[in-house]
């Protein structure tokens, strides 16, 4: 038996059944804390099999999970374009590539 304890995707119990497998799930409710937090230690998961594997399928998952915690935190688009926005504005965006190695 492995152990998880983690947030999956809404169709996972029923494919680990047809599967011929059990499982045994519990449900975070949207909106709670421990759903906010489920969903914040699925960003971390996601970003680092991003990491690990830089393909499209990696990155859809990690918008996936933005486009959860948008909604779990009450977060609009346009929210989310203002601050991005702001920031561009004050310190830049990636664009360059800069790469910091040392301050004096």
């Amino acid at each position: 038996m492995k152990e998880y304890y983690k947030l999956v995707r809404d169709k996972i119990p029923a494919i680990i059944r047809e599967k011929g497998k059990e499982c045994s799930c519990r449900v975070a409710i949207p909106g709670s804390e421990g759903y906010r937090t489920a969903l914040r230690m699925k960003l971390l998961e996601e970003a680092q099999e991003f990491v690990e594997d830089p393909c499209v399928e990696e990155l859809a998952d990690l918008l996936e999970v933005v486009e959860a915690i948008k909604l779990a935190e009450k977060i609009s688009d346009q929210e989310i374009t203002d601050a991005r926005q702001k920031k561009n504005a004050a310190r830049g965006a990636f664009a360059k590539g800069i790469i910091l190695e040392k301050v004096f």
